[in-house]
C-alpha cells in the first residue's frame, strides 16, 4: 500500500524544512529523513547566513565578492537573486524564532574570508542549529505535515519503474516519488506524490577527512543520477582549510569566523604564512588557503599548522565561539591560550542536480534545492556564508512553480511495489566496510586538494572494481542504509573523478598539476 501525499521532501535540512512549511499551506507534506530530523548538514552549520543588511554594505559588493569566489563560473543572475532576495529571507527566519546574535538593537554580523563587509548573520557559532530549532519547532506544530525519521530514500520513481526507457537526453522524464526504506520495521515503502524536492545535503563523506556528519553520502546526487537528472560541477569540492587535527574529533569544523574575527595561521615552525600566498592573508577565499596549508603541509612533511586567535581577549573569545570552546576543550585545548592543531578537510559540494532559478531540475515534478543541488550560485568555489543563504533563496522561489505543477497534475495511483526477490540479508559486512573504506581513502588520496591525470586515472580504475564488487552484492542483497550509501557514494566518487578528468584547467576549487593555469576557453558547466 502506498503512502500518497502531494509534496514529498527528502532531507531535512534548511531547504526541505522552509520549503515544507511553505507548501503544507496548499497541501500535505511528507519529510522523509533517514536519521533524526535534527541530523542534517544544517545543523552542523557554524559560521552563518550572508546577507546585506548594514548601511555600509551593498548588494553590489556581495554580488562581487560571489563572483569573485567563483572564479568565472557563476551564473550572474542566479547571484543576482540570492543576494537581493536574501536578507528578506534571513529576517522571515527572525521573525519564526531564530534567535540571532544581537548588538544593541540590530544583527551582529560577522566576516569571513572573501567578503568586503561584515554580513554574516549568526547565533554564536552554531547558526545552523538554531536555525533547524526554530524550523523543527513549526514543523511539528503543523497539521499538513508527516516527518518519517530513520527513513531511507532508496531510488526516485519515474517512467522506468512503470516500464519505459528513460534515458538522459529525454525531455518527459516525470518524477512519482520515491522508494523508502523504513529502517526500524526493514521494509521498503512506496511513498507517491504530485511534487518531490531533494533537500538530502551534500556528499563530503566520499572522503576520509571531511567536516560532514556521517549522514552526507551523497544519496539525492546518486538517486537524481540513476533516474538520469542533468548534474553539473561535480569536480568543484570545497575543502574547509581548517578542521581540528585531532585522532578523537572527527575533523570538527573550526569556523571561518575564527579566522574572520583575526586568528592567524602559523606553520610548525611559528612563522605567519599566508600572507606569501594571498595579500588578503588568512582573510583569503577558502581554496586558496586550503591550497596554501596543504603546501605548507607538503614542504614540511608535518600533520597539520597552527590556527592561532588566543592574541584575542578571552571574554570576546568565549562569546563568539562557545561551541569551538568547548568541544576543544574536550580534546585538551584552550583556544584563549593555546593555538589550534588544523588540517583541511572536504567540506562542500558546489556541484550537483542542476536546476534553474526556481529549483526546477530536468525531471518534471522533481525540485532541488539546497547542498544537492547546482543553482549556478556558486560557480568554481562557494563564498563563505552563501549556503544557507542559497537554500532559503531557492526552497522559496520553488513554492510557486511546484504549486503549479501540482495543480496540473494528479497523484500516479499504480506503482509497482520495490521488488526484492531472490535476495536475503547479507551476512559478510566486512565487504561493506572494507570497501567503503577504500573508496573514501582513494578519493582522499588521488582526488583532492590537488590533481593530476595520473591520480585521476587511478583512482578510476580502483572507483571501477568497487563499483563492480558493490553492484554484485547489492543485486543478491536485500537494501540496507550501510549498502545503498555505499552505492550512492561511489556513484558520487565516479562523477566527481569524471567531471575533473573533463576539465583540462585549473580553476576554483579544482586544481590539477597537469593544467596548473585557468584557460578562458575552458570556462564553462561540466555537465554529465
Amino acid at each position: 500500500m502506498a503512502e500518497k501525499f502531494d509534496f514529498l521532501v527528502l532531507g531535512s535540512g534548511i531547504a526541505g524544512l522552509s520549503y515544507a512549511l511553505n507548501v503544507a499551506e496548499h497541501g500535505t507534506v511528507a519529510i522523509v529523513t533517514k536519521k533524526e530530523s535534527v541530523e542534517s548538514n544544517t545543523n552542523y552549520a557554524q559560521g552563518g547566513v550572508a546577507a546585506v543588511l548594514a548601511p555600509t554594505d551593498s548588494y553590489e559588493s556581495h554580488i562581487q565578492d560571489t563572483l569573485t569566489a567563483g572564479a568565472g563560473l557563476c551564473d550572474p543572475d542566479a547571484v543576482e537573486v540570492v543576494v537581493r532576495e536574501g536578507p528578506e529571507r534571513v529576517l522571515e527566519l527572525a521573525e519564526m524564532g531564530a534567535e540571532f546574535t544581537r548588538q544593541q538593537n540590530s544583527f551582529h554580523l560577522g566576516r569571513e574570508g572573501g567578503h568586503s563587509a561584515n554580513r554574516i548573520v549568526h547565533a554564536a557559532d552554531t547558526t545552523g542549529r538554531e536555525i533547524e530549532r526554530a524550523l523543527l519547532s513549526r514543523i511539528r506544530a503543523h497539521r499538513n505535515i508527516q516527518v518519517f525519521e530513520y527513513h531511507f530514500a532508496l531510488e526516485l520513481i519515474t517512467e522506468h519503474h512503470i516500464g519505459q526507457h528513460v534515458t538522459r537526453l529525454r525531455p518527459d522524464i516525470h518524477c512519482y516519488g520515491a522508494y523508502v526504506l523504513d529502517e526500524k520495521a526493514d521494509v521498503v515503502k512506496t511513498f507517491l506524490a504530485k511534487v518531490t524536492l531533494l533537500a538530502t545535503g551534500g556528499s563530503g563523506r566520499v572522503y576520509l577527512h571531511s567536516t560532514n556528519p556521517s549522514i552526507a553520502t551523497g544519496d539525492g546526487v546518486a538517486m537524481a543520477y540513476r533516474a538520469k537528472a542533468r548534474l553539473e560541477n561535480m569536480e568543484f569540492v570545497q575543502f574547509h582549510p581548517t578542521s581540528l587535527y585531532h585522532p578523537d574529533a572527527d575533523s570538527f569544523l573550526i569556523s571561518e569566523a575564527v579566522r574572520g574575527d583575526g586568528a592567524v595561521l602559523r606553520n610548525m615552525r611559528g612563522e605567519r604564512f599566508m600572507p606569501h600566498y594571498d595579500e588578503r592573508a588568512e582573510l583569503a577565499p577558502r581554496d586558496i588557503v586550503a591550497r596554501a596549508i596543504d603546501d605548507q603541509l607538503k614542504q614540511s612533511g608535518d600533520n597539520h599548522v597552527w590556527l592561532d586567535i588566543s592574541h584575542k581577549p578571552s571574554n570576546e573569545i568565549l562569546e563568539h565561539f562557545p561551541n569551538i570552546y568547548e568541544t576543544c576543550k574536550k580534546f585538551g585545548i584552550d583556544i584563549t591560550t593555546d593555538p589550534i592543531p588544523v588540517v583541511p578537510a572536504a567540506h562542500y559540494q558546489c556541484g550537483g542536480v542542476k536546476t534553474d532559478l526556481y529549483g526546477r531540475t530536468s525531471i518534471l515534478g522533481l525540485f532541488a534545492c539546497g547542498e544537492v543541488a547546482c543553482t549556478g550560485l556558486h560557480g568554481a568555489n562557494r563564498l563563505a556564508s552563501n549556503s544557507l543563504l542559497e537554500a532559503l533563496v531557492f526552497s522559496h522561489r520553488a513554492i510557486g512553480p511546484s504549486l503549479d505543477y501540482a495543480s496540473s497534475v494528479s497523484k500516479r495511483e499504480v506503482v509497482p511495489d520495490w521488488d526484492d526477490s531472490g535476495t536475503e540479508h547479507p551476512h559478510e559486512w566486512v565487504l561493506v566496510s572494507a570497501n567503503r573504506d577504500e573508496l573514501r581513502r582513494v578519493m582522499w588520496n588521488y582526488v583532492g586538494i590537488v590533481r593530476s591525470t595520473l591520480r585521476l586515472e587511478r583512482a578510476a580504475r580502483r572507483t571501477k572494481l568497487l563499483y563492480e564488487e558493490t553492484e554484485d552484492f547489492y543485486r543478491r542483497s536485500k537494501v540496507s542504509p550501510a549498502l545503498c550509501e555505499l552505492r550512492n557514494m561511489i556513484a558520487v566518487a565516479y562523477l566527481i573523478i569524471q567531471s575533473a578528468s573533463m576539465r583540462h584547467e585549473s580553476r576554483g576549487l579544482h586544481y590539477i598539476t597537469d593544467y596548473p593555469h585557468t584557460v578562458e576557453e575552458e570556462r564553462r558547466s561540466t555537465l554529465v
